[in-house]
């Protein structure tokens, strides 16, 4: 599989490892301000910080997929003329509504841009419109970077 499309499953709670069955405690405790940094609350789940950064923008509670379809994005693009009114014109075409965007200054010819999206008028598989924005050739890294509103 191309390091560029990455599969989605769903899977069972407790047969996930307990590195990030304690990440997801500790998303849990920032989301609902019950700390008042990820030290605090990596300390509380007791859960080292590298194991936190590692796996906190790779799994996410299912409920938080299905019930807000809201998602951010985070894009590595190539500084071209029309990149960012081409990418868009891809979520548009998908069928969703950009909620904001934030794109930084580019430096050495690469930007960041991150997107966050409503996706409840998506015509297609989450799965399929990120395959669709990986595969443009000013893209070098798409990451979901979380969902929610």
């Amino acid at each position: 599989m191309n390091k560029k499309d990455h599969q989605f499953y769903l899977v069972r709670e407790d047969v996930l490892p307990e590195a990030m069955q304690k990440t997801l405690q500790a998303k849990r405790l920032i989301e609902r301000g019950k700390v008042d940094s990820i030290a605090d609350a990596v300390q509380m789940v007791d859960l080292s910080r590298s194991a936190y950064y590692k796996y906190r923008d790779t799994v996410f509670p299912f409920h938080t997929m299905v019930k807000e379809r809201i998602i951010t994005l985070f894009f590595h693009l190539e500084d071209r003329s029309g990149t960012l009114s081409h990418l868009l014109g891809v979520v548009a075409s998908a069928g969703c509504n950009v909620l904001t965007i934030h794109q930084t200054i580019p430096l050495q010819g690469r930007a960041n841009v991150t997107l966050s999206l409503d996706i409840s008028g998506i015509q297609l598989e989450l799965n399929e419109l990120l395959s669709n924005l990986k595969s443009l050739e000013f893209v070098e890294k798409v990451e979901v970077l979380g969902s929610g509103a």
